[in-house]
């Protein structure tokens, strides 16, 4: 999943259910600037991050990793 749609999820998820980044910012524990940074899609949130704000609103990371193609 590319950054800008885990981006996107988590904002739709936090304007469903209509809390304000200031709130979220608050209750996840990471400040309201990054929040707005990783909304706007500047931001560059570790894993951490994005976990603490995805646990807060509910949902979960989760992360794949595909190998590359080997010619043989």
């Amino acid at each position: 999943m590319h950054f800008n749609n885990i981006t996107i999820q988590l904002k739709a998820r936090r304007e469903t259910l209509q809390v304000t980044q200031s709130i979220l910012a608050d209750l996840s524990g990471v400040s309201l600037r990054t929040l707005k940074q990783i909304e706007s899609g500047k931001g560059n949130p570790t894993l951490e991050t994005l976990a603490k704000l995805a646990k807060t609103l509910g949902m979960e990371v989760s992360l794949q990793l595909k190998s590359p193609q080997l010619e043989p």
